[in-house]
């Protein structure tokens, strides 16, 4: 059987899984079109301030509805944000102070989290240097969450407890917003006052609401991911209590600015127009992924998550089991991009990440994810992460080279 037709015959038997996330699409638009509606954003909200950037008024609003959408009492939303990563330290730096802890319950964080916490590297101003303890609960031998270890982790010096919503570069399920409402609940029973922080990258607009809506009080992503809808330039996000989106934004900035500066290079309507285009183009991305888990467990490639399972991110993994294999479908994926088509993908070294990545990103922004892409660290088992898809066809067109390229299992 070709690749055209195994594509096929996937489309066939995911058009109920399609129809379905149609649905969810439909929904998750409605609740950012109500929050345009009800703050009343009109064009005017697109001008920008130069200099400090005081008084944006778009920005303000910006901030308001995007809190709304993410059902949180207050947000920021920078461009200054280089990445998901910058927005997450940020949080981490604002909320921690010496001799705090801080506590991941779904095992080792993302590559990019390491040096910030201070897990390798040094001298670069780690929360590590500054005295503030890392303790994370390991997965499962099923690589699922430790509930009942988790059940009595906190302790009285834990300030923050870190839940990372996306699997990252490993092979477990990432997390449901259920998932994560209990284990708010889990934490919050040994002590009230410890403030549960999700990383929420590549999870917006998968299910019905975000982290803030079932009792997590930080929340932090990218803007290059799912909540710029492929067109947003740069930037990133926090959500959340209000106190503790301000004290992420003084250390964005500066004590005493916080979220009162920063221009935004007037970029305000692609942040306005990224948000709203958002929903679509996570639904998308969600086929995308659907169809690949399909294809290559047909051709009995280990996947995750599963052909038919619920999506909890916008990211699919596939154990190639070998570098050339690894190198060959990113190789495949790359060519059949709408930029750098004539390039090739080879390994190399990255910053923030321990192993050489090999990544296929022939993207119309640099490093984005909301747009299809796929990577995957040269290591073994040789996993490639697929993510994003401005539409789920142009994952189907890329499919087909990529299976040609690295054919059964």
């Amino acid at each position: 059987m070709n690749s055209v037709e195994r594509l096929r015959r996937a489309e066939q038997a995911l058009f109920q899984i399609f129809s379905g996330i149609d649905a969810q699409v439909k929904k998750n638009l409605k609740r950012v079109l109500t929050a345009l509606r009800h703050h009343r954003v009109g064009v005017h909200h697109f001008a920008g301030v130069t200099g400090y950037g005081h008084d944006d008024l778009g920005r303000q609003i910006l901030d308001q509805v995007f809190a709304e959408v993410m059902g949180a009492e207050a947000a920021a939303v920078r461009v200054q944000f280089v990445s998901g990563t910058h927005a997450i330290a940020s949080a981490l730096y604002g909320v921690l102070r010496p001799r705090d802890e801080m506590l991941a319950v779904a095992g080792a964080p993302y590559d990019t989290l390491e040096e910030v916490i201070g897990l390798r590297g040094q001298g670069q101003g780690s929360l590590k240097e500054f005295g503030i303890s890392y303790r994370q609960l390991e997965l499962t031998a099923e690589g699922t969450l430790n509930w009942q270890e988790l059940e009595h982790a906190v302790q009285e010096n834990t300030r923050l407890v870190l839940i990372q919503r996306s699997c990252g570069y490993s092979w477990r399920q990432s997390l449901a917003i259920a998932d994560i409402e209990k284990i708010v609940h889990l934490v919050k029973q040994q002590n009230p006052s410890t403030v549960c922080f999700v990383d929420n990258c590549y999870g917006e607009f998968i299910e019905d609401c975000e982290p803030p809506s079932v009792g997590a009080d930080l929340i932090a992503g990218s803007l290059i991911k799912n909540p710029g809808g492929t067109i947003v330039t740069a930037g990133g996000y926090v959500a959340g209590r209000a106190d503790l989106v301000e004290a992420a934004t003084c250390r964005l900035t500066a004590p005493g600015i916080g979220s009162a500066g920063g221009a935004t290079f007037d970029q305000n309507r692609l942040l306005f127009q990224g948000l709203f285009l958002a929903p679509q183009m996570v639904g998308e991305a969600m086929k995308g992924n659907h169809l690949t888990a399909f294809v290559f467990d047909q051709l009995g490639y280990p996947v995750n998550p599963l052909p038919f399972a619920p999506r909890r991110d916008v990211i699919q993994a596939v154990q190639l089991g070998s570098p050339e294999k690894l190198i060959a479908f990113c190789a495949a994926i790359q060519q059949h991009s709408p930029i750098g088509s004539y390039l090739s993908p080879v390994p190399a070294e990255m910053p923030g990440y321990e192993s050489q990545l090999v990544m296929a990103g022939g993207t119309f922004i640099d490093g984005s994810t909301s747009e299809f892409s796929a990577d995957g660290p040269l290591r073994e088992p040789y996993t490639v992460f697929c993510q994003g898809g401005t539409h789920w066809t142009h994952v189907a067109i890329a499919l087909e080279a990529a299976i040609e390229a690295v054919g059964v299992a």
